[in-house]
């Protein structure tokens, strides 16, 4: 499990979170739910936002980094943080709501994943979640290749970035046959970022985590400059000193029967 560092989570924290409130806004407004679990909660913003949105509701937040929901206890919510990760979790009862932004990436085997969650719904339940398109294009590809090269490769074979995306027929056919309502849909933001390199600065908080896990603390920086000039050249500055950083994320929001 790769490591995480709240504070350079948090650097593009405005960028990070509409993702979030635009799944939020997806949830049914008829869904009263007493029972809601918060699937890679992070620094918990979404998981308090939803124990105020439902007063009546048990919320708790799930998350595999202790520094993480380190920072999540402190908020001033009613939400029960629970460390733990997300391929085991199999809650003791129906749940009526499962959420998770930006997590399920990190979490193989979608195709037993998603019906599973499906699965732990109550009836009338949503699964409700929003996670990023790693299909092997733009700036994730030339991530994959700059990997593969260079006197660092050594350290990265076996390393589980995130996962590369299923196509959204394929979560269409996983959930169907539990799920009558099934909302899937994709997104792409254009992020317009300011900073020397505000791509790697945005990813180094999540993306580059397993990659720089693995490898030598000598082998970072000429592996990082790397691929700051491949990124240069992609992802040219603008004059304005403007980045545009396209991200493209799968949300889908299921009810089951």
């Amino acid at each position: 499990m790769a490591s995480w560092d709240p504070d350079t989570y948090a650097l593009y924290r405005r960028y990070r979170e509409r993702p979030a409130f635009d799944l939020l806004t997806a949830i049914p407004r008829d869904l009263d739910p007493l029972d809601i679990w918060d699937l890679g909660c992070g620094l918990g913003e979404q998981a308090a936002l939803l124990a105020a949105r439902h007063p009546q509701a048990r919320v708790r937040g799930l998350d595999s980094s202790p520094e993480m929901l380190e920072r999540a206890r402190a908020l001033p919510t009613r939400v029960e943080w629970i460390l733990g990760d997300i391929k085991g979790f199999a809650p003791d009862a129906p749940t009526d709501l499962i959420f998770s932004n930006a997590a399920l990436q990190w979490v193989d085997d979608h195709a037993v994943l998603i019906p599973r969650l499906a699965e732990s719904l109550s009836p009338g339940g949503v699964l409700a979640v929003q996670m990023p398109v790693a299909d092997g294009l733009g700036w994730r590809g030339t991530l994959t290749e700059i990997a593969a090269e260079g006197p660092w490769a050594q350290h990265l074979t076996g390393v589980e970035g995130v996962r590369h995306a299923n196509a959204p027929e394929d979560y269409y056919a996983w959930l169907a046959p539990l799920c009558p309502d099934v909302d899937i849909w994709t997104t792409t933001y254009l992020h317009a970022l300011h900073g020397q390199d505000p791509i790697v600065d945005w990813t180094m908080g999540t993306t580059l985590r397993p990659y720089l896990d693995a490898m030598p603390d000598e082998a970072k920086t000429p592996f990082l400059d790397a691929w700051r000039a491949r990124l240069a050249q992609d992802h040219p500055r603008r004059e304005d000193g403007v980045t545009l950083f396209p991200f493209k994320r799968l949300f889908i929001v299921a009810r089951k029967g």
